[in-house]
C-alpha cells in the first residue's frame, strides 16, 4: 500500500458526505456511503448521509460526458471498455489516477488489450448504463462496485465461474468466504475478491475502565473472560451496566432514568435495518420475490426493540440525533460503549480511545457483516474471454495499484500484512488482526442485497425503522407484519 489505510480510507469515507454521488439529503441516524458510493475529497463533512442505499439516477442520462481522450486501438489489440462510475472513480482527482493507471497498463499490455475508459458521473452512472445495455453499447468491466450496484443490474453480469475453471484461475489467495459471497443467488459467481471494509465491534476503553469490566474477547468464538459465551444476550449484559443516567445510576438499577441517560452501552452505527439485523444472522426480506421475515431477523427487531425502550441501553432516535451522541456519529461523542462497524470508520471516532472486538455470536452464529466492492464482467461483453483475462490482471498483477488508487483494505491475504503494518504505524495499541478474522464470517445474503421495486421497498422498511426506533408503545408483532404485507405490495407492482 503506498499511503496508510487509515488515511486512504478516510478520504474516501470523507468524500461519500459531500454527496455528489447519491444526490440526497443527509440525515445524521443513518451512515456514510461504503467507498463503491463516494469520490475523494478532503474537507471534513457536517452531516453524514445516507450509505446503505442505492444511489437514485439522475431524471436524465444525458448529463455533460466525462471526457476521456483514450489511446488508439493498435492492429490486432482487442479493446477492452472499463465502465466507471457505478461507484467510486468518478470524481477528478480520481479519473487522473485512473488515467495514469490505464497508461501503465496499455504500455505493458496495450498491444493485445488496450483498456478503454468510460467514465461517468455516479449521480447518472445508473441510467447511462441502463442506455448502454439496452443499445447494444455494452461495456466489458464495471467497477469498482459494490453489493447494491450488482444487485441493481440483476441478470446482467456474466456468470464468472466457467471462466475460473477454464483458465485454472488461482483462488488459494483469497478467503474462500469472500469467493462465496460473491456468488449471488441464481447470477452465479458474479465477482471475484477485490477491496474489502469487514467490521468488527468497536468499543471506548475508558468506558470499559470507568465500569471495572473486562473488555470483550478479540477472538471470534472465544468466551468473556468470566468463562461465559460471547453472544448478544452477553452484550446486553455489559452494555446494561454501561449505560448510565445523571444521576450516575446504571441501567441494572431500579432508580435508572432513561429520560435522563447520559451514556450508553451498545448502538449499531451508521447501518440501515438490514444492517442491524444482519448482525445477529444473515438474512433477506425478499425469497425470490415473496417478501419474507426470517425468524432470526424477527428475533433481533425484538431484542434492539428491548433495547431501547426496556432496558435502554441502546438509544433512541431522540438520542442519536442529539448533540449528547454527536448527532448520529455516536461512538465519537465518547459515550457510547460499543459500536459494530466497518474498517472505513477510521476516519470518525473523534478523541475516543478505541480498540475492537470480536462479533458476538447468535445462536451459535457469527456474522460480520461486510462491505466489499470489486470488478465484474457484462453478459453482452463482445469478447468475455478477453475481458476474463483483464479482470484477472486487474485482480492480480495490478491489484496493488488499484487497492492504492481507490483507498481500499485488499482481499488478497499475500497483500494484507503490509497494508496491516502500514495500519499499525498508526494505531499502534489496536488489535487489527480482528478485522483480518472478521473476514471468516461475512453475510450472504450480503444486506445490500437486491428486492423488487428496491427503492421503494427501502424506503417502506426505512419507514418502520424510524416508527420503532422513535415509538416504544407500538405493538411490533403487528407492526412487522404490516411491513411484511407491505413489502409483498410494493415487491407485486414490478411483477
Amino acid at each position: 500500500m503506498k499511503r496508510s489505510l487509515f488515511a486512504v480510507v478516510s478520504l474516501v469515507l470523507i468524500a461519500s458526505m459531500v454527496l455528489s454521488a447519491c444526490g440526497v439529503t443527509p440525515t445524521p441516524t443513518q451512515p456514510p456511503p461504503t467507498a463503491t458510493q463516494t469520490a475523494v475529497a478532503t474537507t471534513a463533512p457536517t452531516a453524514v448521509p445516507t450509505a446503505e442505499a442505492t444511489p437514485e439516477p439522475a431524471a436524465t442520462p444525458t448529463a455533460t460526458p466525462i471526457v476521456i481522450e483514450n489511446p488508439e486501438v493498435p492492429a490486432g489489440a482487442k479493446a477492452i471498455r472499463w465502465y466507471i462510475g457505478l461507484g467510486a472513480g468518478s470524481n477528478p482527482e480520481e479519473i487522473e489516477k485512473e488515467k495514469a493507471f490505464q497508461a501503465k497498463f496499455n504500455a505493458k499490455y496495450g498491444s493485445k488489450y488496450t483498456l478503454i475508459l468510460d467514465v461517468v458521473s455516479n449521480a447518472t452512472a445508473y441510467d447511462v448504463l441502463k442506455t448502454q445495455i439496452a443499445a447494444g453499447d455494452v461495456p466489458d468491466i464495471v467497477g469498482p462496485v459494490g453489493v447494491r450496484g450488482l444487485w441493481s443490474f440483476e441478470g446482467a453480469w456474466l456468470d464468472l465461474a466457467p471462466y475460473v475453471e477454464k483458465t485454472s484461475y488461482d483462488l488459494s489467495d483469497f478467503n474462500p468466504a469472500l469467493v462465496d459471497f460473491y456468488k449471488l443467488g441464481p447470477q452465479g459467481q458474479i465477482g471475484l475478491p477485490f477491496a474489502v471494509y469487514p467490521s468488527a465491534l468497536w468499543y471506548n476503553k475508558d468506558l470499559f475502565d470507568e465500569a471495572g469490566l473486562e473488555y470483550p474477547p478479540h477472538e471470534f468464538g472465544a468466551k468473556y473472560a468470566d468463562g461465559d459465551d460471547w453472544t448478544f444476550d452477553k452484550l446486553a449484559e455489559l452494555a446494561t451496566f454501561l449505560t448510565v443516567d445523571a444521576n450516575g445510576n446504571d441501567a441494572t438499577m431500579s432508580s435508572y432514568d432513561p429520560e435522563n441517560a447520559v451514556q450508553f452501552g451498545y448502538y449499531p452505527q451508521w447501518t440501515d435495518l438490514r444492517g442491524q439485523w444482519t448482525f445477529f444472522e444473515a438474512g433477506s426480506f425478499n425469497d425470490n420475490g415473496t417478501a419474507t421475515l426470517p425468524e432470526v431477523w424477527k428475533e433481533a427487531a425484538k431484542w434492539h426493540f428491548d433495547a431501547m425502550w426496556k432496558t435502554h441501553f441502546m438509544p433512541t432516535s431522540n438520542y442519536v440525533n442529539s448533540d449528547l451522541l454527536a448527532q448520529g456519529n455516536v461512538f465519537s461523542s465518547g459515550k457510547v460503549a460499543m459500536v459494530p462497524i466497518h474498517t472505513w470508520y477510521t476516519c470518525c471516532f473523534g478523541e475516543v480511545k478505541w480498540d475492537i472486538a470480536a462479533i458476538p455470536s447468535y445462536n451459535g452464529k457469527i456474522t460480520a457483516k461486510l462491505h466489499a466492492d470489486t470488478f465484474s464482467i457484462l453478459k453482452g461483453s463482445k469478447d468475455p474471454d478477453a475481458a476474463f483475462e483483464v479482470l484477472s490482471l486487474f485482480l492480480g498483477e495490478f491489484a496493488p495499484d488499484l487497492v492504492a488508487l481507490y483507498g481500499a483494505f485488499p482481499a488478497r491475504a499475500s497483500l494484507q500484512d503490509s497494508a496491516l503494518a502500514t495500519m499499525a504505524g498508526t494505531y499502534p495499541d489496536v488489535d487489527l488482526n480482528v478485522f483480518i478474522e472478521a473476514l471468516s464470517y461475512p453475510d450472504n445474503p450480503n444486506h445490500e442485497s437486491g428486492m423488487p421495486n428496491f427503492l421503494k421497498a427501502s424506503d417502506r422498511y426505512s419507514t418502520f425503522a424510524s416508527l420503532y426506533q422513535s415509538d416504544g408503545t407500538i405493538d411490533l408483532d403487528a407492526e412487522l407484519n404490516t411491513l411484511i404485507a407491505d413489502l409483498q405490495t410494493i415487491f407485486d407492482e414490478v411483477k
